[in-house]
C-alpha cells in the first residue's frame, strides 16, 4: 500500500474511533440524566426502578395531605384512579398545589413502596380558557364579538 494512502487510512480510522468514543460518552451521560415518568399503577406493578430519579404523576387524593408539626415536612397520596402512591416531601409547595388537582413529583422510589419527592410541580388545568371566552360561551355569543374583536385590524 502506498504510504500516502496508508497515512490517510490511519487518519480516517482515528477520526472514526474518536467520534465513536465521543458519541458513547454523550449517550452514557444523557441516559444517566433521564427522568422517566411513571403512573402510580405502574409503580404498584413493579415497573419503576428503586433508587433512581423518576417522575410520578397523578391527582392528589382529597383528604390525604398531612403536614408535620415541623412545618416543611408533608405527606400526601397521588392516584391515577387505578392505584395510590404515598409521597413524602420536605419543602415549600407550589401555589397551585391542592387536593384533587394534578401534580408531578420528582424523586426516588424507596423500598416499601413510598416515594421520596425532591421537587413537586403542580399542573394547571389543561382545559384553561381565557375568562372573556368562557363568559362569551356562557352567554352564547361568539368569542370574537365578546372580546370586541371582529376582523383583524379592527375593520
Amino acid at each position: 500500500m502506498h504510504p500516502v494512502r496508508r497515512q490517510r487510512l490511519l487518519i480516517v480510522t482515528f477520526i472514526v474511533v474518536g467520534a465513536s468514543a465521543a458519541a458513547a460518552l454523550i449517550f452514557s451521560a444523557l441516559s444517566e440524566n433521564m427522568n422517566f415518568f411513571y403512573a402510580p399503577a405502574q409503580i404498584q406493578a413493579g415497573e419503576a426502578p428503586q433508587g433512581k430519579t423518576i417522575r410520578v404523576g397523578g391527582l392528589v387524593v382529597p383528604g390525604s395531605i398531612k403536614r408535620a408539626a415541623s412545618g416543611l415536612d408533608l405527606e400526601f397520596r397521588v392516584t391515577d384512579n387505578k392505584a395510590e402512591l404515598p409521597v413524602d416531601f420536605r419543602g415549600i409547595l407550589p401555589d397551585l398545589f391542592s387536593e384533587g388537582k394534578g401534580v408531578v413529583a420528582v424523586g426516588e422510589l424507596l423500598p416499601g413502596g413510598r416515594f421520596k419527592a425532591a421537587q413537586v410541580l403542580a399542573k394547571h388545568d389543561e382545559n384553561y380558557m381565557p375568562p372573556e371566552v368562557h363568559d362569551a360561551l356562557k352567554r352564547g355569543e361568539s368569542p370574537g364579538v365578546a372580546m370586541g374583536g371582529g376582523a383583524p385590524g379592527g375593520r
